[in-house]
């Protein structure tokens, strides 16, 4: 058991390495490394070694995007008043944590993301997981602003809510991307203007009470 864990531990190391490393490359000459085999030869390892953790560079790059998604996910369900928050609440809560840990990648984000047209058709592959974990993350706080009332079941419609956070998501990565405000304060607005907008149409409005008072005129005669 103790030697499962050493190699357990090992494996853990070595994937870690590689992600730095590219990272750090991706820092210093502003794109990814060129092949495969010569990161890997400078990295000390073998390019069979490299594969053994990653199938290509979009591999690793989907594992920064795994990197930031955890981080921000951690230190968001760290703060006391979370599990308090309304569902409108945590997703703003994720969006401005998620923000903070982007910041800390920016450079390396703006090297290979920076001028891109349409983010979502560009990186489809890297960030897959992050978008699975997104959506899970965004389906948990759906189902809890419908069990309290914030957000409408609709017919048809509700299968999509989470879909339509993830552009939202994707909406906010490439406006932080292009805000040149101090200390980001534009970002900060975008977030709080289209989550309020998010909920607006994902929540209670006016023709939803309309279409209940009918159907209790209906029910009623």
């Amino acid at each position: 058991m103790e030697n499962l864990d050493i190699n357990t531990n090992q494996l853990a190391e070595t994937r870690n390495r590689i992600i730095d490393a590219f990272i750090e490359h991706v820092l210093e000459t502003g794109k990814q490394p060129v092949s495969v085999y010569k990161f890997a030869k400078n990295l000390g390892i073998t390019e069979e070694e490299f594969y053994h953790y990653f199938t290509s560079f979009q591999g690793v790059k989907g594992a920064v995007w795994d990197r930031i998604f955890d981080e921000t996910y951690a230190t968001m369900r760290a703060q006391e008043v979370y599990q308090a928050y309304s569902a409108k609440e945590k997703l703003l809560s994720f969006y401005y944590t998620w923000i903070e840990v982007l910041k800390k990648h920016r450079s390396y984000l703006l090297a290979l993301y920076e001028g891109h047209a349409d983010f979502k058709k560009i990186t489809p592959q890297e960030v897959r997981s992050f978008r699975e974990n997104f959506k899970t993350f965004a389906k948990g706080i759906i189902l809890e602003g419908k069990t309290e009332g914030e957000i409408v079941d609709r017919k048809y419609i509700s299968d999509k809510y989470d879909e339509a956070l993830w552009l939202e998501t994707l909406f906010i990565f490439q406006f932080w991307l292009r805000d040149t405000s101090v200390s980001f304060e534009k970002t900060d607005v975008a977030i709080e203007k289209s989550v309020r907008l998010a909920f607006d149409l994902i929540g209670r409005t006016a023709v939803d009470s309309f279409v209940d008072l009918a159907k209790f005129l209906y029910q009623s005669k």
